[in-house]
């Protein structure tokens, strides 16, 4: 919606750029002063005024100033920018929160005009001092008596708090069971037949490679959506080898022309409490992601299982985020993570990344209702795709 300006205070906004542009700042916001009261719906005055009161020395009456403009529009990005650098320049201990909620209205970095970039840069080093300030503030009031899964929630909680991580929530692309857990990742001691799969890696990776030189395996894309399915985070990926995956068992159904390559892995397999869902579990497959390919973010389908992966080629510069929290994997280390919340992996080296994918029920899952969630799943009718 366009707003009638008065002419008075085009007139008066227009001198004041003459001023600020012959270096008179003082005359600038005495002119701009007298515009913004004829024309108090101005945004424009208002920032103009603020900038023009800090070159003179004015700092308070350039923040009084910027306040007004935000009143204005309480998510104007630069004028949030703005204030935050007044409130650092007045050595006000609200500052670094200031430069922190002007960086959640910042645009993406290809839309930032070049001049922000600067100030824009200066904002983030501000924000991260401000959250390892507040971090460690609280820390030191965390008392010492926890266990090691509870200090990791503590820790999680301090560091949600100073905003330098957030909370993801389970958003299963299909199924969810309320009253589970929701954890990125899931304790190992959950899953103590993890320790026997770790034991196994030489012997499943030695499986791998003699699989994948095999003629008569089955490598297929990972990604196999019909061209009409509009999931546009897949497009570089759907039919793409550069993610790839040999099935052990796929949707409940053994892959013979691989499984009978990899018999201790199979072995293995068969000792862990995977899901029995008709028609969607278990799974377990090698997963090949190919050098120089990112998996983007994305969620699984039921939080009715967990997602375990154990790592068997991992070249440098691979990594794998599942909420807020990042990690590396790591050859023959095993872990459990819940896929509904979300989660992207890349491998930018010359090599290729090699990972067992299997699921796993969630030990909070009693007996009666794992059998529930395999009559209920199958019964629905929905499309499964497996282990995402």
């Amino acid at each position: 919606m366009k707003i009638a300006m008065s002419s008075d205070s085009s007139e008066l906004d227009w001198q004041a750029d003459r001023a600020a542009a012959a270096g008179d700042p003082a005359t600038a916001s005495r002119l701009l002063t007298e515009a913004a009261a004829l024309a108090p719906e101005r945004l424009d005055l208002l920032v103009k005024l603020s900038a023009m009161r800090r070159a003179s020395g004015d700092v308070a009456g350039a923040l009084d100033a910027i306040d007004r403009a935000l009143a204005l529009s309480p998510l104007d990005f630069s004028a949030l920018l703005a204030r935050a650098m007044l409130l650092e320049r007045m050595a006000d201990a609200r500052a670094g929160e200031a430069f922190d909620r002007a960086l959640a209205q910042a645009p993406p970095d290809e839309e930032l005009p070049p001049y922000m970039a600067s100030a824009v840069a200066h904002a983030r080093q501000q924000v991260g001092r401000h959250r390892s300030d507040v971090e460690q503030r609280l820390a030191r009031q965390v008392p010492d008596q926890l266990s090691p899964t509870e200090r990791a929630r503590v820790n999680r909680f301090i560091t949600n708090s100073s905003r330098g991580t957030r909370y993801y929530p389970q958003d299963p692309s299909h199924f969810h069971y309320p009253g589970l857990p929701v954890a990125e990742f899931h304790h190992r001691e959950l899953f103590p037949q993890l320790k026997r799969l770790e034991e196994r890696t030489p012997d499943i990776l030695a499986e791998f490679r003699g699989l994948l030189e095999a003629e008569a395996r089955e490598l297929v894309p990972y990604i196999q959506y019909p061209d009409q399915v509009p999931l546009r985070q897949w497009k570089a990926l759907n039919h793409n080898t550069n993610w790839s995956a040999l099935h052990l068992i796929r949707n409940g159904s053994r892959v013979e022309e691989n499984a009978r390559h990899c018999r201790v892995t199979m072995a293995v397999l068969g000792e862990l409490p995977q899901p029995d869902v008709p028609g969607a579990s278990p799974n377990a497959m090698f997963s090949l992601l190919a050098p120089h390919t990112r998996i983007p973010p994305h969620t699984g389908v039921a939080n009715t299982r967990l997602v375990c992966h154990l790592p068997l080629i991992v070249p440098p510069n691979c990594g794998f985020r599942v909420g807020a929290t990042t990690i590396e994997w790591k050859v023959g280390k095993a872990f459990v993570f819940d896929d509904t919340i979300e989660h992207e992996a890349w491998n930018d080296s010359e090599e290729l990344r090699v990972v067992l994918i299997l699921d796993l029920w969630p030990p909070a899952l009693s007996a009666a209702e794992r059998e529930a969630v395999a009559a209920l799943i199958p019964a629905a009718g929905v499309g499964f795709t497996g282990t995402l």
